[in-house]
């Protein structure tokens, strides 16, 4: 039987795990809101299509909860239910945000979840949803802040825009999408139901780091430094800033056999840098404050 996989939501990071498995020679379903083209998938408008779920063998869901909930389960769980003892792995993709603020310490898959954030009580909420359905197996995947091509830093430097915002001792983990998508892999080909993993690289780092070695990539002017109090951020903003963790990534290594290709945002922007044509970005002749 031809191995299916459904991705609910067929986003940045499903799009990143596509291709290997269509060159493998699976069927690969993919869901958008709107009619979206992606090289290979067979994609479904939804909510609005139909969800075939019959022959499906692996389901990926990257769909984000609300206050109400998951979103997939609210409409999809018993059909889910269904087929749960057909389905040969399931993943779903979390945060690292579900463990809350730790004042800069480190936490791994062992540490009590303890959201201090509206999105990350709400992915607390949607793992222990998906975690009820019986027979499922299920993986839990929580994501450190993913970036890649298309999601760095770049075009906000070369447009002038790009603010190194300074909180003391405040850092981020963060992962190359790419680095995702070898992780999923290397679970569907070892599964293991009920497992939980945290995909982040080696290197948590201040994001004014970040920022000025992205500047320093492209041969312009780090931008200042920005207090954090001063940095008038928009409440969204300000949240990831009330969060402040370390977070470890020995399972995948172990269990997994997982060998990052970007253990470091040095070497993930390097690799986004080459990966994007700069040429797009036109700075402008005089560049605004930073």
């Amino acid at each position: 039987m031809q191995n299916t996989l459904l991705c609910l939501g067929c986003g940045y990071t499903a799009r990143a795990l596509a291709p290997t498995l269509l060159a493998r020679g699976w069927r690969v379903i993919g869901t958008a809101r709107e009619a979206a083209d992606v090289p290979g998938v067979e994609m479904i408008i939804w909510p609005g299509q139909d969800i075939p779920l019959t022959g499906v063998t692996h389901i990926l869901s990257s769909i984000g909860p609300n206050a109400k909930g998951d979103p997939v389960l609210a409409r999809l769980r018993d059909e889910i239910a269904a087929v749960a003892p057909d389905l040969a792995w399931v993943g779903y993709l979390s945060t690292t945000a579900v463990y809350g603020d730790r004042r800069g310490d480190w936490v791994d898959e062992t540490t009590p979840i303890a959201p201090t954030s509206e999105r990350g009580t709400w992915r607390a909420e949607a793992e222990a949803q998906w975690q009820q359905v019986p027979d499922l197996p299920l993986h839990i995947f929580r994501l450190a802040g993913i970036y890649g091509p298309g999601r760095g830093p770049f075009a906000k430097l070369m447009a002038g825009k790009a603010r190194r915002i300074v909180k003391p001792g405040q850092v981020f983990s963060r992962i190359h999408v790419d680095d995702i998508a070898q992780a999923l892999l290397a679970s569907i080909d070892a599964p293991n139901p009920g497992a939980i993993y945290n995909l982040c690289d080696d290197d948590p780092a201040p994001p004014q780091d970040v920022l000025g070695y992205a500047a320093e990539l492209l041969g312009l002017p780090v931008p200042a430094e920005v207090p954090f109090d001063e940095a008038g951020m928009t409440p969204m903003a300000r949240s990831f800033y009330g969060e402040n963790k370390r977070v470890r990534n020995q399972r995948i290594k172990d269990e997994l056999g997982v060998q990052l290709l970007y253990p470091s945002y040095r070497e993930g922007l390097c690799a986004v840098l080459a990966a994007e044509d700069m040429e797009r970005f036109v700075p402008p002749a005089d560049p605004p404050a930073l």
